[in-house]
């Protein structure tokens, strides 16, 4: 695991603790800074029974700098805007390969938890609960 890389990622626990848990999805959410976006999706999805959550940011300095580990963790990435897809494939395109990212279409006008935020993060996630 890289320095930069959370010590403990969503869903790792003991194998017999695995088995006895419904494979939940997981969801990784990528923005700039990892202080504002990503976090309130990781929040409000890590409440949520069928979903595992986790968040991370693209820059140097993010709060949480995105990892190969996360990305290899994820069965989807949801990233704010294009350039984030843009940057993602440019700085960790071998750890790709297969990955469902998508792209929300989320721009830097929401504060961390913001209602309208909440809102958009749940109708444009929705369709990758099922």
């Amino acid at each position: 695991m890289t320095p930069e890389c959370k010590e403990l990622l969503p869903g790792q626990r003991s194998r017999s603790m695995a088995d006895s848990v419904k494979e939940k999805k997981r969801f990784l959410f990528v923005c700039s800074q990892n202080k504002l976006r990503s976090p309130t999706g990781e929040e409000i999805f890590c409440q949520h029974p069928q979903v595992e959550s986790d968040s991370a940011g693209l820059n140097h300095d993010a709060e949480v700098p995105l990892c190969p580990e996360q990305i290899e963790w994820a069965d989807v990435i949801f990233v704010m805007e294009k350039i984030h897809r843009s940057k993602m494939n440019r700085k960790f395109g071998r750890y790709l390969a297969g990955k469902k990212v998508v792209v929300l279409g989320i721009p830097d006008d929401y504060a961390y938890m913001d209602p309208a935020l909440v809102i958009l993060l749940h109708s444009r996630c929705a369709a990758y609960l099922a």
